[in-house]
């Protein structure tokens, strides 16, 4: 028996693999760092995905683009804030170009992780933080992947309906996980 003939694969374009992407619902996170000089930074992130339990690392795709690529690329560390519904606004005050971030975020403060006074931001309030040594960056297509290794971890009793990006909008999946 000969093995089946296999078609050569399409090209999607840009466009066309977006649209397929938009259907593939994904847990919006906040992802902050700071640069060598201290200077806080922090973006809109849907790619953000666990790589291995052990040792626990987690890979986070930035956009080569982003204004933040610098400081994920050259931080010895991060943070990944998984935003609950009530973090609409600020999910969309993060996903802008060229705005500063940590200005006017209102309601939603910024600090530091227990028992540090170092690292990257943590929001307080969100329904789990992430905290993150940064292992590798490699770059791929149009975005860079940074893995990092576990390191601190934050968690919420009453975490909030998680904020989803399903067909270019934020939306919530309703009930709140126990």
């Amino acid at each position: 028996m000969s093995a089946p003939a296999r078609r050569p694969e399409a090209q999607l374009d840009a466009a066309t693999f977006r649209e397929a992407m938009s259907w593939l619902p994904t847990a919006v996170s906040v992802v902050t760092t700071t640069d060598g000089h201290g200077r806080r930074w922090g973006f809109t992130a849907g790619s953000v995905v666990s790589v291995s339990l052990d040792p626990p690392l987690l890979l986070v795709g930035v956009d080569n683009g982003s204004s933040c690529l610098d400081a994920m690329t050259g931080s010895h560390e991060f943070a990944v804030n998984v935003l609950g519904e009530r973090h609409r606004d600020l999910a969309a005050l993060f996903a802008q170009h060229g705005a500063d971030r940590f200005d006017g975020t209102g309601t939603h403060a910024f600090g530091s992780w227990p028992g540090s006074q170092d690292g990257p931001p943590l929001l307080a309030g969100a329904n789990a933080a992430y905290r993150c040594t940064t292992v590798e960056s490699v770059p791929a297509g149009d975005h860079h992947l940074v893995i990092g290794r576990l390191t601190g971890l934050v968690t919420h009793e009453q975490a909030e309906p998680p904020l989803v990006w399903y067909r270019r909008a934020f939306v919530t999946t309703g009930e709140p996980q126990q």
